[in-house]
């Protein structure tokens, strides 16, 4: 008698790729719109410590270099914060860690108003709104990028880059007309209520992943949601140090801390009192750094748009060179009144404020994959780094030689060194660098 082979047990078919509905307009751009809002919420904090320079100053005799230092722990923690608040977001949810993030925000900077000595403003200014906002950091960009888009991810990383600068050319006016006829307290009230009350739009409306909705990522096929990755601290650590094996790593994250220093350390914290030396009212100088904010959206905006279609390294080396150099003119610019040479910079460099950041994360995409948002994090690391340096040693040279110049000069300069420095990247597939 002829035996039959039994049929073989029946496998659960693989699950399609969720459907797209056709004419509607994909969720992923609703969750880039809410992270939009919160980005620009939050920048609220990021508007503010040039304008309290001259206040403090004044109101409690702290040196420049003291209110420096607090800026720079600030910055510091903003950019050491990121890397692990990537991994916390795939261990917990972006929704949960930015909701944190937005109170702890709102709690030190309110927590302001009550202090009498330096060290309170290292703590709460320094520390807990750097804390907070390093979970806000453009980590969070990367994040929803990387998790809801497929396509078109150059084009979304500018736009939700220039929701920073969107948030300066909301706050910088508001923020600086109350420092200058109320004082430096509302303006700290303002900023944390701007913060607290992004918390219910994070919460509601912001998702984690597109399978949370039963839904692909924009221009991609569907994926289940993957696992909590537990041990975010282990593995963010771990991926540092696979990363730093690696030369394209050291040149990132030595342009980026080029970057931090040129920018948030120099220009966005000392551009207003070195405006003032020179006879500049203060909310004059807060409005062309707010100038810079309008221009900044539309330089990341098409920052995105060309990294979608130009080699990013080279991108980054245009950014870098142009950038110094507009610095090496900016102390010949600086007079009592705003002129047209004055408002050609502003205009120049508002063009080029963040354009370094979407062809940035691209790279760090390209040779890192899965774990990219973490490396850039940690590249985002040393933008704050660099910017907290500067945001100290430029308080510094101002209490030392009375004039910001030689700090200017020196940036310029570092400018042309991140220029090479971006050249020198190798494009993946090709021998990267042993360091």
């Amino acid at each position: 008698m002829t035996q039959t082979a039994p049929n073989p047990a029946p496998t659960a078919p693989a699950p399609a790729p969720a459907p797209t509905p056709t004419g509607r307009i994909h969720r992923a751009w609703f969750v880039a719109a809410v992270a939009f809002v919160t980005i620009i919420g939050a920048a609220a904090f990021a508007s503010l410590p040039g304008l309290l320079i001259e206040p403090l100053h004044e109101e409690f005799d702290w040196s420049r270099g003291t209110i420096g230092l607090a800026v720079s722990v600030n910055l510091a923690l903003y950019g050491l914060t990121a890397p692990f608040a990537a991994a916390l977001m795939d261990r917990f949810g972006i929704r949960k860690v930015v909701a944190l993030a937005l109170l702890v925000i709102s709690g030190g900077t309110v927590a302001t108003l009550w202090m009498t000595e330096s060290w309170q403003l290292v703590l709460f200014w320094g520390v807990l709104v750097g804390l907070g906002s390093g979970s806000m950091a453009l980590a969070f960009a990367a994040t929803v990028t990387n998790r809801w888009f497929t396509a078109r991810r150059g084009l979304v990383t500018g736009i939700l880059t220039a929701a920073g600068a969107s948030g300066q050319l909301i706050f910088l006016p508001l923020l600086s007309w109350l420092v200058e006829h109320h004082g430096w307290r509302p303006a700290a009230v303002t900023v944390s209520l701007a913060a607290l009350a992004v918390v219910p739009f994070v919460w509601l409306l912001l998702r984690d992943h597109p399978a949370d909705m039963g839904l692909a990522p924009y221009g991609g096929t569907y994926a289940e949601r993957p696992a909590p990755v537990t041990g975010a601290a282990r593995r963010t650590v771990a991926v540092l140090f696979k990363a730093a094996r690696t030369g394209p790593f050291w040149l990132l994250a030595g342009t980026f801390a080029i970057c931090g220093a040129s920018t948030n350390g120099l220009v966005k914290t000392h551009f207003v009192p070195a405006a003032h030396d020179h006879g500049m009212p203060v909310t004059a100088a807060a409005g062309l750094l707010a100038v810079i904010g309008v221009f900044d959206v539309i330089g990341t905006i098409a920052s995105g748009w060309f990294t979608d279609r130009f080699e990013a390294r080279r991108l980054l080396a245009v950014y870098y060179a142009l950038r110094g150099i507009s610095l090496l003119f900016l102390p010949m610019l600086l007079a009592p009144s705003v002129h047209p040479p004055m408002v050609f910079f502003i205009v120049f460099y508002g063009l080029n404020w963040v354009a370094t950041v979407p062809p940035t994360i691209a790279l760090c995409r390209e040779h890192y994959g899965e774990d990219s948002a973490i490396v850039f994090g940690w590249v985002l690391a040393s933008h704050q780094v660099g910017a907290a340096a500067v945001a100290f040693l430029g308080g510094l040279a101002r209490d030392a030689f009375g004039s910001y110049d030689l700090v200017w000069y020196a940036s310029g300069a570092l400018c042309a060194m991140a220029a090479l420095m971006a050249m020198v990247i190798r494009r993946r597939g090709n021998d990267q660098l042993a360091v």
